[in-house]
């Protein structure tokens, strides 16, 4: 509380009646690192999503579905918890005129509007960021150097994709682009760095003409000799000059995207320029994998499968013999990814739930709520790999001898939502808000749901959770050949357990049209299985996937775990 009573002090000087503190830094990443991690700081709440609004007189924490529950138990004692899309922070400051300080380097106009535009409110931007004054830390000087993927590992040159993206660029007359997602030039110039705990992000902006003139903005410490000697077309820029730069430019039509472009950023070009807001085309771009992308993610997979596989037996074998908990199972799990010399790290943070705290729907064990794995338990596991080349992301739940008859019923609905998504008969313009239904009509014939979306798109060697493409109730964007996206519907019991099955499915195309196709190899717990509440096709198509796992993983166990291998893959 002293943290939050020392920011309201800071009110009176900047005549303020609130500030908003968002989760994401500068570089508005998926993962922000922990000495940029505001919102943790001054909540104690350490989920990927959410930002908190503190009044004089009351503090509030908005979280979404998968947070509700993490973000009550972490910060409950300061904060009222509310939960997007449900309440917003306009319900709350709809008959208040008061001034709320932010800093418009964290926040987007876009986001701003989403979520305080309906208030008699003004929002007063503070160059100088609140937390900052207040949090003594250590700068941590990462000087880690970037580096190019080789063409092998992407199939397209960098100069191909600027050629692709310049002529979106002419098509809607744009003279100009500042592209402000890391990611995205991550992607464009075939280059990855450091930046990220858990993906391999060079924090970098970057300026790019429709004359094809690209000015790369970043850390001059992170790049040598010979890595500029590769982009002998690019000009190198320290980052702090990026504002200098921006407002040099006069009489351009120049295109932001609106969910990465701080409004710092934003002004700045809005002042001489005319600004066209819309996504950034590189998302589009980058969804696409070539096959050379598909081929090493396809690759990935069966390493990660492996490991993951020969963790679970390893826990259904041990797990009565001696004490494994929350923490030594995800750590053991590492160790099994780390045997491959692809395995780079993590591509999120593991979720490692047993019993109740499976039902925290993005639970990260720590030593106060680590529970032992025990007899009569359902585990969840969700985890990923980076490797060298692919992005991993899977989630199995498996009994320790669990033999609750509405349990197995509630997990076989999930396995049939999981189903029907892997079955979806795609069209030309089918989306994710069609896809999402489907997964959901087995729970909902027993009235139970989940509280987050059925898939995300998954990056190449980069960002796990990347978009546009999705399986939402109102993501629109259709699925095109080459896109990767997960299937993993759940179900989650506040305070009992927690179900989910997640694959990650690509869309290929075959003689037939379009369907989807599993990238994930590794084995679903069938005696979580009630046979009875299957149909016939669904009973196929398990079958069909097991018979598929066994052949890609046999060749990576041992003699006691090939017999795990085939009990666990045969037919039911």
């Amino acid at each position: 509380m002293e943290k939050i009573n020392k920011l309201k002090k800071l009110f009176n000087f900047y005549n303020l009646d609130g500030y908003i503190i968002p989760k994401n830094d500068e570089f508005f990443g998926e993962y922000v690192p922990q000495n940029k991690d505001k919102l943790k700081f001054i909540s104690n709440f350490s989920g990927s999503y959410g930002f908190a609004l503190i009044l004089k007189n009351k503090n509030y924490l908005f979280v979404d579905g998968r947070y509700t529950l993490q973000a009550k138990i972490q910060s409950g004692k300061f904060f009222q918890v509310i939960t997007i899309p449900h309440k917003f922070p306009t319900n709350i400051l709809k008959k208040k005129r008061i001034k709320i300080g932010f800093d418009p380097k964290l926040h987007t106009q876009k986001t701003l509007k989403i979520f305080f535009n309906k208030t008699n409110c003004k929002l007063k931007p503070i160059n100088q960021n609140l937390i900052d004054q207040l949090w003594k830390k250590k700068n941590e000087n990462n000087f880690k150097k970037f580096y190019i993927l080789p063409e092998k590992a992407t199939g397209q040159n960098y100069k191909s994709k600027i050629n692709k993206l310049v002529k979106v660029l002419n098509q809607k007359k744009i003279d100009f682009q500042f592209i402000s997602a890391s990611e995205n030039i991550a992607w464009l110039l075939n280059i990855r760095g450091h930046d990220s705990e858990f993906t391999p992000i060079p924090n970098t902006y970057l300026a790019l003409g429709s004359n094809k003139r690209i000015n790369l903005f970043c850390n001059l410490k992170k790049i040598n000799n010979s890595f500029k000697k590769k982009f002998k077309d690019i000009r190198f820029i320290d980052i702090k000059y990026t504002d200098l730069f921006l407002s040099k430019i006069r009489n351009k039509k120049i295109l932001i995207d609106s969910s990465s472009c701080s409004i710092y950023f934003e002004n700045i070009l809005k002042k001489n320029n005319k600004i066209t807001e819309f996504i950034d085309p590189i998302y589009f771009l980058k969804s696409i994998k070539s096959k050379i992308e598909i081929e090493n993610t396809i690759r990935s997979h069966i390493y990660d499968g492996a490991a993951l596989t020969k963790f679970l037996f390893w826990i259904k074998r041990n797990y009565k013999k001696i004490n494994i908990n929350e923490i030594s199972a995800q750590e053991r799990l590492l160790k099994f990814r780390k045997e491959n010399k692809d395995f780079k790290f993590l591509s999120f943070p593991t979720i490692s739930g047993s019993g109740p705290n499976g039902s925290i729907i993005h639970y990260k064990a720590s030593n106060e709520s680590n529970r032992k794995l025990k007899k009569g338990d359902i585990y969840l596991v969700d985890s990923g790999g980076q490797y060298k080349f692919g992005t991993t992301d899977v989630t199995r739940t498996i009994s320790l001898n669990n033999e609750n008859k509405r349990i197995k019923d509630i997990f076989t609905r999930v396995l049939k939502g999981h189903i029907a998504v892997a079955n979806y008969k795609l069209k030309r313009n089918t989306c994710g808000a069609h896809i999402d239904n489907a997964a959901r009509r087995p729970l909902k014939e027993i009235n139970l749901d989940y509280a987050h979306g059925t898939g995300h798109g998954v990056g190449y060697f980069l960002n796990v959770h990347e978009g546009p493409q999705a399986i939402s109730k109102n993501n629109k964007v259709n699925f095109k050949e080459g896109m990767i996206v997960s299937n993993e519907p759940g179900y989650y019991e506040n305070g009992k357990f927690g179900i989910r099955i997640e694959n990650l499915i690509r869309v290929k195309k075959d003689k037939k049209g379009y369907s989807f196709n599993n990238l994930t190899m590794a084995p679903i717990d069938k005696s979580l299985i009630n046979k009875n509440i299957l149909k016939k096709n669904e009973i196929i198509w398990l079958n069909t996937y097991h018979k598929n796992v066994f052949y890609n993983l046999k060749k990576f166990m041992k003699k006691s775990e090939l017999i795990d291998l085939r009990q666990a893959c045969s037919k039911i």
